[in-house]
């Protein structure tokens, strides 16, 4: 049986959730396990998954949910793969944004057909950097 996609993510049942233009598809292909799902963003979360078709949706949205992402969380972002729905989204522009707002990229993987999803986390204190794609600022 193969393993399910939530569990490749680092989902743990009962952590605190939220959703952003996830489709049922989607949400459906990750076989998640039973979550506390908060539709408004007040307090911190253990995990949150943005879905985005473009790189203004992105830089909208992303900086918002990590002002509500635990230190200890992480914050999904999925993107059409392969230029499909019209998207300007590839992985490299994906983590360059993320190092932008400060986060850094530990994980990348497949939804389904048409998303793809990256984890981001805060950097660990003292850890060294090196992506060619993106750079923390200071």
């Amino acid at each position: 049986m193969p393993t399910p996609t939530s569990t490749k993510m680092g989902i743990k049942p009962g952590i605190r959730t939220t959703f952003v233009n996830a489709p049922a598809d989607a949400i459906q292909a990750m076989d998640l396990p039973e979550l506390e799902v908060k539709e408004s963003l007040k307090g911190e979360f253990d995990y949150m998954h943005l879905f985005v078709k473009n790189q203004a949706d992105f830089h909208e949205k992303f900086p918002v949910l990590k002002n509500h992402l635990k230190k200890t969380g992480m914050l999904w972002v999925s993107w059409p793969k392969a230029r499909q729905l019209g998207t300007d989204l590839t992985l490299p522009i994906v983590i360059k944004i993320g190092y932008d707002y400060g986060l850094v990229e530990s994980k990348c993987l497949s939804i389904n057909a048409t998303w793809s999803a990256l984890k981001f986390t805060y950097p660990e204190e003292g850890k060294t950097y090196a992506n060619s794609y993106g750079k923390l600022k200071n």
